[in-house]
């Protein structure tokens, strides 16, 4: 393996996590942990996004693996013709640690893709909190010799799309929820809600931002020339315009927008239209 597997970065999507740990509550009585196989991309800057997976069924005995590899090549295939664009880049496996059956696991996969990552994932929540580790294997030896392999850790972390964000914020309103009496289900917030809590958001950091720059100006904090940076930068891509072209230019969008909705409620109602006039000579 060369060094540049070592500085592999690895980014890890919230759905992938869930597909995890929905794999984890459903595996057999008897299985210990589980495992999968890691489905994304790796970019020329060394990051390994992880955005897909799919669970491997397996079976660990004491001195061999067995696992349904037809299974992982059908489901692979399948996906592909889904998202051609996710390839293979490692495999997965619940617990905090590496154990004795990692390697042989980790063959195969070095097999299907250059430079394997193996994701572990601690659904025991050991320290009140699931950890995420990330890990590269190492080939060790002397040449002709005998020889094995070592696991090392490389960077983790999460990331998410913009779509995935706003899953994960509604389902942050169920954390804390004791009384029995109230749904831990959450609906998704109306666009004007969302708008209502964005500028609530924005406005929040707008008070921080002028807090930060008035403690600089009158000598209660130390400035900062990276956050001077940013705020220039963050100032200068604002357009530059005035209240009638803000005002006309918001008009202009609020008239596209009522657009797409009447357009897409004309549909809605062709569609019942046409649902109710093949059942009326279905019935005939």
């Amino acid at each position: 393996m060369s060094t540049a597997a070592l500085n592999l970065t690895v980014r890890v999507h919230p759905m992938v996590l869930f597909q995890i740990v929905d794999a984890y509550e459903r595996r057999n009585a008897d299985s210990e942990r589980v495992i999968g196989t890691l489905l994304g991309n790796t970019t020329d800057k060394g990051v390994v996004e992880v955005t897909n997976c799919f669970c491997v069924p397996h079976k660990e005995h004491d001195d061999q693996v067995e696992a349904e590899l037809s299974y992982a090549i059908d489901l692979y295939e399948l996906n592909k013709k889904v998202n051609p664009n996710e390839n293979i880049v490692g495999w997965w496996a619940t617990g905090n640690e590496v154990t004795n059956h990692s390697s042989v696991i980790h063959e195969y996969y070095a097999r299907e893709c250059s430079n394997p990552i193996h994701l572990t994932v601690d659904t025991s929540l050991q320290n009140l909190r699931m950890g995420l580790k990330a890990y590269v294997c190492i080939q060790l030896g002397v040449p002709q010799g005998h020889t094995g392999c070592m696991f090392t850790p490389i960077n983790v972390g999460v990331t998410s799309y913009e779509p995935e964000t706003v899953g994960l914020k509604l389902c942050q309103q169920t954390i804390g929820v004791t009384n029995p009496n109230r749904p831990k289900t959450v609906s998704p917030m109306l666009d004007l809600v969302q708008i209502a809590e964005a500028s609530k958001d924005l406005k929040e950091l707008l008070d921080n931002i002028l807090t930060y720059v008035d403690n600089v100006l009158d000598g209660s904090a130390q400035p900062d020339n990276a956050v001077g940076r940013s705020l220039l930068d963050l100032i200068n891509s604002v357009p530059h315009m005035t209240n009638d072209q803000f005002t006309q230019m918001f008009n202009s969008n609020v008239k596209d927008l009522l657009m797409v909705i009447t357009l897409s409620q004309l549909m809605k109602t062709q569609l019942h239209l046409n649902e109710k006039l093949t059942m009326l000579n279905s019935t005939n």
